[in-house]
């Protein structure tokens, strides 16, 4: 424990700044250190944060009730890339017209969906009809 000029003293000896660390504490609490180095090291570390996070992004495959064997394929191809790289993966089938008398094709399709995704991610909530929409959104296994 020192005092300020001490301090500010020993810090211009060394070629170095006197940092305030935790300035509401009693006694304050400064630190002998390179000020313009420590903010670069803070400014990559919260670069590196933002970064991570958009991993977590939700996007969206879109179906219809009569979709073709060949189309379902491929969207389960890039629902399952999509898991692999960590985004979640929101499932929404649209129905048209007279299709909102047969929704239990729709289901049928998501459950297809989710028995092909199944060791890929995992269905956060069962589908919800909203609207003319049945939706659903899987999130990657871990």
């Amino acid at each position: 424990m020192q005092t300020t000029p001490d301090a500010l003293r020993l810090a211009r000896e060394r070629g170095l700044d006197l940092v305030l660390i935790a300035p509401a504490s009693k006694p304050p609490v400064a630190r002998i250190a390179d000020y313009g180095k420590m903010k670069y090291e803070l400014s990559k570390k919260d670069k590196e944060t933002r970064k991570s996070s958009k991993a977590g992004t939700v996007k969206e495959v879109k179906l219809s009730p009569k979709i073709a064997q060949h189309d379902f394929d491929v969207r389960v191809e890039k629902s399952k890339e999509l898991l692999a790289k960590g985004h979640k993966v929101k499932i929404s089938i649209f129905f048209r017209g007279r299709e909102m008398a047969h929704v239990d094709l729709g289901r049928r399709v998501m459950d297809r969906m989710v028995l092909a995704l199944a060791e890929d991610g995992k269905p956060e909530a069962n589908p919800k009809l909203e609207g003319k929409n049945l939706s659903m959104l899987m999130s990657p296994k871990k």
